[in-house]
Parts: structure tokens; sequence; C-alpha cells
């Protein structure tokens, strides 16, 4: 049966993940502060609006997909006026833990539900409808959103509410490192002789395969830097699970490392794929590279 739905940020993820639910027959009416890409799902069925509360107004569930915590703060502000009482508020942005439990805190004392559901997947799993949804809320609240989710997913309840962002969290913690592991395999198999192509293909489904072997590994070898998941936003990531690591009293010291990594990138090449972690590695061994194209940064 369809549902009623406001989508809420219209960028790389937002705008497959809105075309999911609108291939899976549900009425999404769709906003973005750039109205031109809101406009752009028209020919896929969408109602695009240019005003956030005009967008919520009657919607049965809003999803968020926006850039930051504070950024969902404002659009929640500007849209809170228009809610209906018991609208189910689904924000599948990346954010701070204490951010999304701010979140449900002012929806809630305006009586209405909120289940924070970051996901997983880059811009190739939302546009396949593949995604690792990490939801955090009430058991009858997930029932209500797991058959919209699935339209765009997996998605698994992992505890209360921002419980999702600390499980999007340990995602991006694995990630951030293992793209930097990946790439120091690939430079010191450049580096000692073999090749880094070769090498990759020989190590593929023994206990180093991984997704990010697979993707980036590949990307690397094809100095593909194109953003799929951007430095800019790994850094945020980075930064939000340290937080959270320091709000939980724990120390997590090949994350600082990782992060640090991440900051240096970000001042020359914020816009570029986080697999460009492997042009950082270069810039430390001067001479070695891997790989004879030339870097697409997009």
């Amino acid at each position: 049966m369809s549902t009623q739905i406001s989508f809420l940020g219209i960028g790389l993820m937002g705008d497959p993940m809105a075309r999911r639910l609108l291939a899976a027959g549900h009425a999404v009416t769709v906003w973005n502060r750039t109205h031109a890409k809101a406009e752009a799902l028209a020919g896929a069925g969408a109602r695009a609006v240019p005003d956030v509360q005009e967008a919520v107004r009657g919607a049965q569930v809003i999803i968020s997909m926006l850039e930051a915590g504070p950024t969902v703060q404002q659009v929640l502000a500007a849209a809170l006026p228009a809610l209906a009482p018991n609208t189910l508020w689904i924000d599948m942005s990346s954010t701070q833990q204490a951010e999304a439990q701010a979140v449900h805190a002012r929806l809630t004392a305006r009586g209405c539900r909120f289940i924070d559901a970051p996901v997983s997947g880059g811009v190739g799993g939302a546009a396949a409808g593949t995604l690792a949804i990490m939801a955090g809320g009430g058991a009858e609240d997930f029932a209500e959103a797991e058959p919209l989710l699935s339209a765009m997913g997996r998605a698994t309840l992992v505890g209360p509410a921002g419980a999702g962002q600390v499980a999007k969290l340990c995602n991006q913690l694995i990630v951030g490192a293992t793209i930097n592991i990946v790439a120091e395999a690939m430079l010191l198999a450049q580096a000692a002789g073999a090749d880094p192509a070769a090498m990759r293909a020989a190590i593929r489904g023994g206990f180093a395969e991984s997704k990010i072997l697979e993707v980036h590994g590949q990307r690397m070898l094809d100095r593909n830097f194109v953003a799929g998941g951007k430095i800019s936003t790994q850094l945020k990531d980075q930064r939000n699970i340290l937080a959270a690591a320091e709000a939980a009293g724990v120390v997590l010291p090949l994350t600082e490392l990782v992060t640090a990594r991440y900051l240096t990138l970000s001042k020359t090449i914020p816009q570029a794929d986080h697999a460009a972690a492997l042009i950082g590695l270069e810039q430390l061994n001067p001479g070695q590279r891997v790989g004879t194209g030339p870097d697409q940064l997009g």
C-alpha cells in the first residue's frame, strides 16, 4: 500500500534513495535547499516543492538525508510547525549520537515519532536498493518503517534512538581504517616489486577479502578518485567517531591516526573519494605510485 512520504535532501544519496521509493509505488514529495535538484525527480513521479513546510504538510512519514547534524536541526526547526501529530520522522543522515537523541527529544515533545537510520553502501548501493540501514528507535515504529526502508536496502534495529548512529560510526570506523590499509598494501606491493593488481587478485577470497579491497582496491588501481564517498564526509565521520568514543569513555588509538590522515587530505582534495587516501600515502613516499594512469578527481 502506498505511503505518503516527504523526502528532504536530494543529494548524491538522496536522489537514488527517493527514486527507489517512487519505484516501489509510494507517493513522494521531495524538497532540497537547491530546488533544481528536487525538480530533477519530477520525471520519476515525485512532487517537488520549494518550501519545507509545504513539503512535510500532510505526510505520514518524513525521511531526511542531509549533510550533517546541524543541518538536520535547522531543517527540523523549519518543518516543525507544519508536522501533524504522530508523524514518523526517519533521519537517514549521518550525525552524532547526541544529535540524533536531541532530534528524538524534540519530536517526542511535539507528539511525533523518530527513528535514526543512517546507511552504508554508497551511491551504488542507493541506486541498487542494497543499502545497509542501521536503525535506532522503538520496535513498533521500526515495524512501521521497515517496509519503506526495504525499498532502499536491508534495515536492522540496533537499539533505541541514537543507536543507529553508533552502528554507522562503527561501520565508518572500519571503512576509514581499511581504505588506508588497502592503500598501504597496494603501495608496498608496487615498491617491493610485485604487481599490485596481481597481488590483489591473489589475496581475494582469503582472510583479507573485503568490500573495500574489492571496490576501493580497484579504484586505486584505476586511480579513479571521483567521489562516491568524499574525503570531507569521511573526516566528518571520523570526528563523530572520536566524539562518541570520548562520550563512552574509551580510547581508539588507530582511529585517531586514521583521522589525522583524512585531515591532511582534506586540506588539498576534500571533494575526492576517500580512496584517495592512496594519494596521501604516496605523498609520504616520494617516487612511489600505484598505476600509470592520471588521477581522476572529478
